[in-house]
């Protein structure tokens, strides 16, 4: 077989690596009623069975695009792959929220490994256009699995029985075994010869607190409280409790992060300037293209996929469409992401790669927006499929376009880095917007159904434990709340009038709540927009510059 050719098919099997990886990232969105009844979560173990694997995967990203670049790309996917089918098959055998979360943990850790090394892999394998090529198969992939994650999800969650969102996970093993076989054999190893030796374990440690901290605070900051601590919910880590009076534990977190990333600068600045090893090269961003891009893809991932936190729990609570169904409305994302990206890989060449990247960030906006205003109980999931399309147009039109952006003029004895770097960016951006986007939903609920419910509950006790109990299920109990309401769990029985009235409204009021996640996904996805302004290649414009080997 020629050499041409197995590239090609080598790049059949990076894209199937990092499809299990962006799939899993995903999945979670349809199967969530599933797992909440299965392992009686609460609204926050929900968002950190998402948070988890998204934090772990965002702090170690950079770490692990460096050590590949020394080690071997091809050595660390591999491994990084095995991790990720282990913690796979722990998460679909789990029993309660602890194993779970610690199994996201562990699949998190692993999927770190995948993400740079696979762009690493394509960045090295492929030179001149057939690198925008690649690009584009490797952009594509991302953008179609992020929505055929809740589809699969949706149809073993409701084809298979109680227990099927746990083949979910469990289906990694045969498919990560198959991606296994296939990079052994296909896939070349690439790693770049060092001038300098050792590795940057300080550095490491410094990002993986600054990312953790950070969007730890983000999430929990409506649990334990912005500001003051939460007399109601006190943090507990092991044998240790934070105070439930004086200063909240989120303001302490968030300041954490910003000490870590001042040291970071530093400690990464000392040690370039003492030639020794570093985590990232800060020159980096010296590259015009590289920085501008970068800072342009933190804030489009904000919003980019944080809004699919809200929809398929809005979709099975509130339209009480089963999780394949669910994950039938998400295929409209998919179907446009899958459209858009055949249509994006022609007009490679013929059309600006910047002009695609903002071609498809003002169709996400469109979407956003439509969702936000359109989204009704009346009409159904035919209030957001168009949306969901145009939306999916746009993440298959802006993803690849924004990588070969971002890379295009970085060194290649720095793509190790680089590519970890911009796929830290990314995460970090998705893992912000997803805290985000969350904390607006569940406020949003909570703020609207207060005042829904006002008038009808006079006993305040009764009334908070309603609005409690709708927003810690994530909408989970809304399907059941008339009856629940006409019993004494939440205090005296009401009426059957009283709680259908009721339960209308908690559809209602988790209705603006996806609305106003909506509408937060469409202020960063406008902000990304207007950043793209910004980006682009020096080279058009100085071709005496030198970028990465073509």
């Amino acid at each position: 077989m020629t050499k041409e050719r197995s590239r090609w098919i080598a790049l059949v099997f990076i894209s199937a690596a990092i499809s299990l990886v962006i799939i899993d990232g995903t999945i979670v969105n349809t199967i969530f009623p599933s797992v909440i009844n299965a392992l009686s979560l609460d609204s926050t173990e929900v968002q950190w069975v998402q948070e988890s694997y998204v934090l772990v995967f965002a702090a170690l990203l950079l770490v692990w695009g460096s050590i590949a670049d020394r080690f071997g790309r091809k050595r660390l996917l591999m491994i990084g792959i095995a991790i990720f089918v282990v913690a796979s098959v722990w998460a679909g055998l789990s029993e309660d929220a602890s194993s779970m979360i610690l199994a996201r943990v562990l699949q998190g850790f692993g999927g770190s490994m995948v993400l740079p090394t696979t762009l690493s892999l394509v960045n090295a394998t492929f030179q001149g256009k057939e690198r925008g090529i690649a690009f584009a198969v490797w952009g594509a992939t991302i953008g179609g699995m992020v929505a055929v994650g809740p589809v699969l999800g949706g149809w073993l969650a409701t084809d298979f029985g109680a227990d099927g969102w746990r083949l979910a996970f469990n289906i990694n093993l045969p498919l990560g075994l198959i991606v296994m076989a296939g990079l052994w054999w296909w896939a070349k190893e690439s790693k770049q010869e060092q001038r300098v030796p050792g590795v940057d374990l300080v550095g490491a440690l410094l990002s993986v607190v600054m990312f953790a901290t950070l969007v730890f605070g983000l999430i929990e900051g409506r649990v334990y409280g912005w500001w003051e601590a939460s007399t109601k919910n006190q943090f507990t880590l092991g044998s240790f409790s934070w105070p439930t009076d004086g200063l909240s534990i989120i303001p302490v977190s968030l300041a954490i992060s910003v000490v870590g990333f001042v040291l970071f600068v530093l400690w990464e600045r000392a040690r370039a300037k003492a030639n020794k090893a570093v985590l990232l090269d800060l020159d980096l961003f010296k590259v015009g293209s590289f920085r501008n891009g970068s800072i342009a893809a933190l804030i489009i991932s904000m919003g980019e996929f944080g809004i699919l936190f809200a929809i398929p729990l809005w979709l099975q609570n509130v339209l009480l469409l089963t999780p394949i169904e669910s994950g039938m409305v998400l295929l409209w994302l998919a179907g446009g992401a899958f459209l858009a990206s055949g249509v994006t890989g022609g007009l490679s060449g013929k059309v600006s790669p910047k002009v695609l990247v903002q071609g498809g960030v003002a169709l996400e906006l469109i979407g956003a927006i439509g969702i936000a205003l359109f989204a009704n109980t009346e009409a159904g999931m035919w209030s957001i499929a168009p949306f969901l399309f145009l939306y999916g147009i746009g993440v298959g039109m802006a993803t690849a376009q924004l990588t070969g952006v971002i890379m295009v003029d970085v060194p290649m004895d720095k793509i190790g880095q680089a590519s970890g770097s911009q796929s830290t960016v990314r995460q970090v951006g998705s893992a912000l917007g997803i805290a985000v986007l969350g904390t607006m939903l569940f406020t949003g609920v909570q703020s609207s159904l207060e005042t829904r419910i006002g008038n009808q509950v006079t006993d305040e006790v009764q009334s908070a434990k309603i609005v409690e109990l709708v927003v810690d299920s994530a909408g989970g109990v809304i399907p059941g709340l008339t009856d629940l309401l006409q019993s004494p769990a939440t205090g005296a029985p009401l009426s059957p009038e009283v709680a259908k009235q009721i339960t209308e409204d908690a559809g209602q009021a988790f209705t603006d709540g996806a609305k106003s996640s909506a509408w937060a996904a469409a202020a960063f996805l406008l902000l990304g927009l207007i950043s793209t302004f910004n980006i682009g290649s020096a080279k058009a414009k100085t071709p005496a510059k030198t970028g990465a080997k073509e």
